[in-house]
């Protein structure tokens, strides 16, 4: 998640609310302050300066306030996650939210001021793995891998299983049985990225040649509308588009993103052969 780009920010909105684990708490309101930082693209409503470009803030910290003081948490972590929950669902183009809810009078034996959680959320995104194997059962090991990724609990489809011929790498080398997985994600890429080197070591990939055969290659294809360039992690992949082994599943799942010209210019020999 990108945090650094437009915001909207809401500070001290001061409002009182029964939360907190003691019994006194539970009975009796007391004084909470919260903090917001808003992602929102500013850019619409900085060219017309008009308010339904935008994200009210005003709107924002009356619903904000309706959680404070008509919902009862024991905990701070709960009442901030339900404010970044009622932040999110309150604008679709909010992309991310972090909610910061400080206690004003802890019910602590110290000099403390206040205490406080910050929890941060942001919008599940559309992001698609490339999953592919010629070393071993490669149905099998296509079918574990997805079995994983369905445990996260963000798995959307499972494209078509399609056989290919190897691209680059040692002559000797069998086809390839290869996937597109779509997610809807919070995770980040770099966070993908760490989900695919998992699935590889479970499949126990050894790495020696260069595109030579493995039990399964996990890729990062697409994670919404990020950009990434970084030595290990290129987001969208580099090549993705010039293989039709990636953009072949891609289109089954994602008609949107892949038209008629991308598929016929992506280079390589697919044959669809059923599902996982």
């Amino acid at each position: 998640m990108n945090r650094g780009g437009d915001r909207i920010e809401i500070r001290d909105l001061r409002v009182a609310g029964v939360h907190g684990v003691l019994e006194e708490e539970r009975v009796r309101a007391q004084p909470f302050a919260v903090d917001l930082d808003v992602g929102v693209d500013t850019g619409p409503s900085a060219a017309s300066d008009a308010l339904d470009d935008t994200v009210d803030y005003g709107e924002l910290s009356e619903r904000v306030a309706e959680v404070v003081a008509h919902r009862s948490f024991a905990l701070l972590e709960a009442l901030a996650g339900e404010i970044a929950g009622t932040v999110l669902a309150a604008d679709s183009r909010i992309s991310w939210v972090a909610a910061t809810v400080r206690k004003l009078r802890p019910p602590l034996p110290l000099d403390v001021g206040t205490v406080g959680v910050r929890v941060v959320r942001r919008r599940p995104v559309r992001a698609f793995l490339g999953l592919g194997s010629n070393l071993g059962d490669r149905r099998g090991l296509l079918t574990a891998a997805v079995a994983s990724l369905r445990d996260a609990g963000d798995v959307v489809a499972v494209s078509p299983v399609y056989e290919t011929e190897p691209v680059g790498g040692p002559d000797d080398q069998g086809p390839f049985l290869n996937v597109v997985v779509e997610l809807a994600t919070t995770d980040s890429p770099r966070a993908l990225l760490e989900r695919c080197r998992r699935l590889e070591r479970a499949a126990k990939r050894v790495r020696t040649v260069r595109f030579g055969p493995r039990t399964l290659d996990a890729d990062v294809l697409l994670v919404g509308d990020a950009v990434v360039d970084q030595p290990d992690l290129q987001v969208p992949h580099p090549r993705m588009w010039e293989r039709r082994f990636v953009v072949a599943p891609l289109a089954d799942l994602a008609p949107d993103l892949v038209d008629q010209d991308a598929l016929a210019a992506a280079g390589g020999a697919v044959a669809r052969v059923g599902k996982l």
